[in-house]
């Protein structure tokens, strides 16, 4: 049975709550990340002959599952793991978390406690990975990064180096030309590798599996990676553990060992990287060094030293060294001069958990260096400052922003020019004086919103300003006349009331045919890809199955001016992400069916208050496993749902009855005041219902105010309740319905649904809410100049005056002389 990537992701965060509060996230990231290690290797490679992971007697996940609640847990969890480690050379790499350990979880019985209770969550269903074959295992994959995304975002600015977010990796992955090799002996090397996220999605690119290799200064950092590449099935990629600069681990007959791709995210502007420096050449034939206090500019040439002749590389640095002068200036020139800088993309600032500056990546290519040196060669720029979306404390780039990013450099793209431009080596040298920063050359500012002084003294709207909605009119010529008409010569005024800007948009009848256009497109994609959704087996590869589902939706949407593809793009792509890829996997390994099942729904477990053992989790509800009941309900039991819609509007319409009863009759010193429960705006009920019960036995002519307000509050509450129950029970019994409807769906049947009911209409919805905010825009900005013009100079300082007049005259009526 398949695992969903998003229920694997909350049992392995729920996971971390175990030892969450007992230590920072930089230090328990290592106890989660290794039993998940553990695990996966137990399952996978356990009692196999040649496997890439040796999995010895006493060194398994069942091992240490036998010594839960042993008082000695903590001391044989590390002689496991030691084991384990033993067995496959990877001493001091992935034993680096010791378990016994005090300070971290406590003593006696909080230890065993604390550590039975985390090798029980990896007991669960959801970590069964020898059932489960994670689609090459790439779900696994993601779910370690997943982990280390959280734990960078947890562990604060000076700890979250060892991360690279995985959409800047892909982009590096991408710009270098990863996907074309050919060569099946292919190198890449990444000598600051981190937890070796940057290198494992670069090696991803390329269609087959490349030799791997990276070098990172934490030792326990460097063991994060190790297991990151078992875990992405690339266990033959070394991971070597010492300072670069001081202790290349890869040399080749003394000399830097050279590689045919580099990717890099290294730690900025490093201060010591030349304690112990051993040179190797890295500065041979520069007039300068780098910087001792700044190592930015050490890391690029290092990375140059370790590229063969026809090597490329992309590496991730400040803007800083696009623009600093001394020493960097000299290096810089010299690294034009030689042509191995091809392009420079600048990146958002606040992407990296480290820290909030903005950065760059520079992609250098010293194949077609000597096309660049002379004047007639240029580099290729790209400012993508703009483009993303916060995430909480960080910003993050959006699937658009990636896809807009490589097209363009890749196709090198120039219909932009705030945003990327081929420049000349010559303005770059002779203008510019081998200064790259960006803004030199790409203008990405919005231009100013200026302000018309002659529409303020004399009334109307520029014709500047209605004109720059050109790409509007052109699209919808009689739009334009509907809105406006001439004032007088260059000024124009508004052809209807303010408030009727939005509704004659929408309801105009070109804007309407328009929204056809996104009809068809969307259409047109989805009967291109029916038979590819409707015969999904375990012959998929789920990458690029995603990547021609999203290039053939591009194309059907690139010539519709209205609607960015890059947006559209990331509708798809958003929409993967949260539930479709879910599904596809579902649908590898369980096969359409799957779509006839169904699954429980229980109530997050809770530690009581005690600190007893926590009480079996409660059954709340169940959810289609690939169909979600709506969409069942809307197919199938739309009548029903109707009903139950007209039911809930009765329940309204009575409560709204009792809402209104109760505020008449709630004042101070009326009669439900004194029925109000003590620091509660609810009314008490059984009080209300003994003291009624006490006045009807008055006689009839004896019925005070007090009776008939209680009477009136009982009878309004009772239809409000007995209403509910009745929806309630209509609910209940649709529910019940649906759920028997499950069980007697086609595999046809499943296929319609999931396509057409499910995805479809969810990713439709999406690009369709794209075309409405073109109204909004254009209603915005017409709005606007309405607003800014709408009174003139004159006007105003008339009813200033006006107004002055009318309180001098107030005033001189109350007897003060002004």
């Amino acid at each position: 049975m398949a695992i969903k990537k998003n229920e694997l992701y909350s049992s392995l965060w729920e996971s971390c709550d175990k030892l969450r509060g007992g230590m920072d996230a930089s230090q328990y990231k290592d106890y989660i990340l290794t039993l998940l290690f553990v695990k996966y290797v137990t399952d996978k490679f356990k009692g196999q002959k040649y496997a890439d992971i040796n999995v010895p007697a006493g060194g398994s996940f069942d091992d240490l599952v036998a010594l839960k609640n042993n008082k000695d847990i903590g001391e044989k969890m590390d002689k496991a793991i030691a084991k384990l480690a033993e067995a496959n050379n990877l001493t001091g790499v992935i034993d680096n978390a010791k378990f016994f350990d005090n300070s971290k979880f406590g003593n006696g019985k909080d230890m065993v406690d604390t550590l039975t209770g985390l090798v029980s969550i990896f007991e669960r269903p959801e970590f069964n990975f020898s059932n489960n074959k994670a689609g090459g295992d790439d779900i696994l994959g993601d779910a370690y990064e997943y982990l280390m995304r959280k734990f960078a975002t947890e562990s604060g600015k000076s700890k979250g180096q060892f991360y690279t977010p995985a959409e800047v990796s892909r982009i590096l992955a991408k710009v270098i030309g990863l996907g074309k090799v050919k060569n099946r002996n292919t190198t890449i090397y990444d000598p600051a590798c981190g937890s070796g996220s940057l290198l494992i999605r670069a090696a991803d690119e390329a269609p087959f599996d490349i030799a791997i290799y990276g070098q990172e200064k934490e030792t326990t950092t460097a063991g994060l990676a190790k297991m990151n590449l078992v875990l992405h099935n690339k266990a033959s990629g070394e991971i070597k553990s010492g300072n670069t600069f001081s202790n290349p681990q890869y040399l080749d007959n003394g000399a830097l060992k050279r590689f045919d791709f580099v990717v890099a995210n290294p730690p900025f502007s490093l201060k010591n990287w030349t304690d112990g420096l051993q040179e190797f050449g890295r500065f041979d034939g520069y007039d300068d060094r780098p910087p001792e206090k700044n190592g930015d500019y050490a890391w690029l040439l290092h990375i140059l030293k370790s590229l063969k002749p026809t090597g490329k590389a992309a590496v991730i640095l400040p803007h800083g060294v696009l623009f600093r002068g001394n020493a960097e200036e000299s290096l810089r020139r010299n690294i034009i001069d030689r042509g191995y800088i091809k392009g420079i993309i600048g990146l958002p600032a606040n992407l990296f958990y480290g820290t909030g500056i903005p950065a760059c990546i520079i992609v250098m290519d010293k194949e077609d260096a000597a096309e660049r040196q002379g004047m007639g060669g240029g580099i290729f720029m790209i400012d993508a400052s703009h483009d993303f979306v916060k995430d909480g404390p960080k910003n993050r780039l959006r699937e658009r922003d990636i896809h807009k990013i490589v097209q363009t450099f890749v196709n090198r793209i120039e219909d932009d020019p705030k945003y990327a431009r081929f420049v000349p080596m010559e303005e770059i040298k002779v203008k510019n004086g081998y200064n790259l920063n960006i803004p030199r050359y790409i203008d990405s500012g919005d231009a100013e919103d200026e302000q018309s002084i002659d529409a303020h003294l004399n009334g109307g709207i520029p014709a500047g300003d209605v004109d720059s909605l050109k790409r509007y009119w052109d699209i919808f010529p009689g739009l334009k006349n509907k809105l406006f008409k001439k004032f007088r010569a260059g000024y124009y005024q508004l052809k209807v009331e303010k408030d009727e800007i939005r509704g004659a948009i929408f309801n105009d009848e070109e804007f309407k045919a328009y929204a056809e256009q996104i009809d068809n497109a969307f259409d047109a994609w989805l009967k291109k890809s029916s038979k590819k959704l409707m015969n999904i087996d375990g012959t998929v590869d789920v990458k690029k199955f995603i990547i021609e589902l999203s290039e053939s939706l591009i194309n059907e949407f690139r010539h519709i001016e209205l609607v960015d593809f890059y947006d559209v793009y990331q509708v798809l792509l958003a929409y993967w992400q949260e539930t479709m890829s879910d599904d596809v996997f579902v649908l590898k390994y369980d096969g359409y069916m799957a779509g006839a099942e169904i699954v429980k729904i229980f109530k997050k477990e809770s530690k009581k208050d005690d600190g007893k053992k926590k009480a079996e989790p409660k059954e709340i509800g169940w959810e289609g496993k690939l169909l979600p009941k709506t969409v069942i309900e809307r197919v199938y039991f739309a009548k029903e749902q109707a009903e139950i819609e007209r039911a809930e509007q009765v329940v309204a319409e009575s409560e709204s009855r009792l809402e209104e009863f109760v505020e008449e009759n709630s004042g101070e010193g009326s009669v439900l005041a004194d029925y109000a429960k003590e620091e509660s705006e609810d009314l008490d009920a059984k009080k209300i219902a003994t003291k009624l019960k006490e006045l009807k036995k008055q006689k009839a002519s004896n019925k005070s105010e007090e009776y008939e307000v209680l009477a009136k509050y009982t009878e309004l509450a009772t239809t409000a309740k007995n209403q509910a129950g009745i929806v309630k029970e209509l609910n209940k019994a649709l529910d019940e319905s649906v759920k028997n409807k499950y069980a007697e769906l086609t595999e046809k049947e499943i296929k319609d649904l999931l396509v057409k009911q499910k995805w479809s209409f969810d990713i439709f919805e999406g690009i369709k809410s794209l075309y409405d905010t073109t109204s909004h825009k254009i209603a915005t900005r017409v709005t606007e100049l309405a607003d800014r013009y709408e009174n003139t100079l004159p006007d105003l300082e008339a009813s200033v005056a006006d107004y002055e007049t009318k309180v001098k005259n107030h005033l001189k009526e109350m007897g003060f002389e002004v």
